[in-house]
């Protein structure tokens, strides 16, 4: 195996040691939001939104060209006061269309609150990898979920791309260590 094929994103994953504690979380396809909300207090920190260039992994999941400018949203899921997971959100600039607006009205709401309540919305495989310092969303995900005076060497996430007619939105989540199965 060659270290493309063991640094990609994969479908499938085999439960282990290493990932017991987020493993459902991984391959659950229902609304992550609601999920976490049925655990406790859920709240929502907007971190960063905006035109930026994604990176290149999210660029081939989404078609586009590395170099082309996308609205990129970062947000950090709380339940019960402590951060779980931290949320990167693509959508590439063209074209445009209604997720556009959506994604620039959010605010401090789930954007899961769009996707699992609008029958238009389509959901891709999920994807799931584990993620480290070389990773660019690595540091920001350690930030986020307030791991930084002692992180991990890895980290887990899962990534999906939605669709929406002409549009389509990549969304992935990185899961903090302390997250617990039900």
């Amino acid at each position: 195996m060659n270290f493309k094929n063991r640094s990609a994103w994969r479908e499938s994953i085999l439960r282990r040691a290493d990932n017991l504690t987020v493993y459902d979380w991984l391959r659950d396809r229902g609304s992550l939001t609601a999920r976490l909300q049925s655990r406790g207090q859920f709240a929502l920190r907007l971190l960063r939104q905006g035109l930026a260039k994604p990176t290149r992994d999210e660029a081939i999941a989404l078609d586009i060209n590395a170099d082309q400018y996308a609205w990129i949203r970062e947000v950090a899921l709380y339940c019960n006061g402590e951060p779980l997971v931290f949320a990167h959100t693509v959508l590439p600039y063209r074209p445009r269309g209604p997720l556009t607006g959506w994604l620039s009205r959010l605010g401090n709401r789930s954007l899961g609150a769009q996707v699992f309540t609008h029958a238009r919305f389509v959901r891709g495989t999920i994807n799931c990898k584990r993620l480290d310092r070389r990773h660019a969303l690595y540091r920001p995900a350690i930030t986020a979920l307030h791991l930084a005076a002692t992180p991990p060497q890895s980290i887990w996430a899962r990534r999906s791309r939605f669709s929406f007619d002409a549009q389509s939105i990549l969304v992935t989540e990185i899961f903090s260590p302390a997250i617990c199965p039900d």
